[in-house]
């Protein structure tokens, strides 16, 4: 990261002027011990963030609730980016997703993922965010986004599929994770995106 600043408490500790916000899920499964978008939240943490990156952890798989609960934070914090994280276990490069499909209609990110992939070893673009919560999250809040009758709540927001992180994975990924976060904090500095998610 391109500013170190004092981790985030696990609770979650906010300043004013949140730039980005950044949630992941809790496990969902009885044999999963964590969640790997929580997994590196946590690295990201340990490693040092800035303090206009602010973290909303562990929302429940179940989406009127997860949905209900990021509403109440951006509408908190307005932070001028969203950036959803959720596991991928069969995937193995981070995935940044483009849009978000529900009953044929679909919604892009405003973010130019371009930008954010260049020169990076294990991440992709990703056109599928699946059929499941984290594609049903994404969508409502891309929605939200668009649509929402308040200019200041209009931000950008960006899904991130996260593959369980291994001991030979875990560097390299956090490495790549770093590096999007630089990136989206200087295009969320610059206004470098769109005014709001776009359906198409």
């Amino acid at each position: 990261m391109e500013k170190r600043g004092k981790a985030w408490k696990s609770n979650g500790g906010f300043v004013m002027g949140t730039e980005l916000l950044l949630t992941s899920f809790a496990p969902w499964r009885k044999y999963q011990r964590s969640n790997a978008s929580d997994d590196l939240l946590v690295a990201l943490q340990e490693r040092g963030l800035p303090d206009s990156v602010g973290m909303l952890r562990q929302l429940p798989v179940n989406l009127p609730v997860a949905k209900e609960i990021t509403i109440a934070k951006l509408e908190q914090l307005q932070p001028k980016m969203l950036v959803l994280c959720g596991m991928a276990e069969s995937r193995s490069r981070l995935s940044l997703e483009q849009q978000a499909t529900v009953r044929n209609k679909t919604y892009q990110t405003p973010i130019n993922l371009n930008q954010l992939v260049s020169d990076l070893q294990t991440t992709e673009i990703s056109q599928d965010a699946g059929r499941y919560v984290c594609n049903s999250l994404y969508y409502a809040m891309l929605e939200y986004a668009a649509t929402h009758p308040s200019g200041s709540s209009r931000y950008p927001c960006l899904f991130v599929h996260i593959p369980v992180l291994t001991e030979k994975n875990r560097s390299l990924l956090l490495e790549d994770m770093g590096a999007i976060l630089d990136r989206l904090l200087v295009q969320a500095r610059c206004k470098n995106f769109n005014e709001s998610a776009s359906p198409v």
